[in-house]
């Protein structure tokens, strides 16, 4: 299936995250089949509290189309995204978010609450949730855990 496929894509990007000792989160956008744009969270080397991986990818994505909207765009991600995030894929216009792993500490798209589902919003997303879901939950337990043993 071809969600699988993008959403290894997205586990790829969160490997350098995690190369880099990063939470290991990643992200990959797509346009008509091809990715367009490639992110990895990066917050504790930019010290920016907004580099996730979903705004780095979005803002690749912007450049590449030269438009703020991606409508034609589909956001594959390890992890659930957070409410800044689901605001960001709702200002972007992106009409679909396929993510990994659910995310009960700061999920927006569906576990905590939907953002990308807010009808009071002028733009939705359509979500398709747990692609690949043991793998990208795996990456964040290892990670987390060799943190723990040290």
């Amino acid at each position: 299936m071809m969600h699988e496929y993008y959403m290894k894509e997205a586990i790829k990007e969160a490997k350098k995250a995690e190369d880099i000792r990063e939470v290991p989160i990643g992200a990959v956008i797509v346009h008509h089949g091809d990715i367009i744009a490639r992110g990895y969270n990066q917050r504790e080397t930019t010290q920016l509290s907004h580099s996730h991986a979903e705004i780095i990818a979005i803002e690749q994505a912007n450049q590449a189309i030269g438009s703020w909207r991606l409508e034609e765009c589909t956001l594959y991600v390890t992890l659930e995204p957070c409410p800044m995030c689901a605001g960001a894929i709702v200002q972007a216009r992106i009409p679909h978010v396929v993510y990994g792993a659910s995310d009960p500490k700061a999920g927006c798209a569906g576990t905590l609450m939907n953002l990308l589902d807010e009808s009071r919003f002028n733009h939705q997303a359509n979500v398709d949730a747990g692609v690949l879901k043991e793998e990208c939950a795996s990456l964040l337990t290892q990670f987390f855990k060799g943190i723990r043993n040290k």
